[in-house]
């Protein structure tokens, strides 16, 4: 179901921290296909049942991918392009709104 395509910067690579744990993903990505390619399925847990979830339509239109990335919460992972240093945590329960 998740599948590369070839791209001009293929072999470019970043380094990207998620919940401490370094990993290598290829500079182009969204922050979402770099979890998905190194395992990670699981981007948060609904306010009410802690249920698990994960990216689905990879379009922005579902919000099941939303990260903390680099301090700032209710980010798309799927929108947001990977960059050397990047730091990703996964989002647990109610998350507060600014206005």
């Amino acid at each position: 179901m998740f599948a590369y395509l070839k791209r001009p910067e293929e072999g470019r690579t970043v380094t990207i921290e998620y919940e401490g744990r370094k990993l290598i993903a290829r500079a182009g990505d969204t922050v979402a296909a770099a979890l998905l390619a190194s395992g990670i399925d699981r981007f948060r847990t609904t306010p009410v049942s802690q249920s698990p979830r994960g990216p689905w339509c990879m379009m922005g239109a579902c919000f099941d991918c939303l990260l903390e990335i680099d301090g700032v919460p209710n980010r798309q992972g799927c929108q947001v392009t990977v960059v050397e240093g990047m730091t990703v945590r996964s989002q647990q329960g109610a998350r507060r709104v600014s206005p």
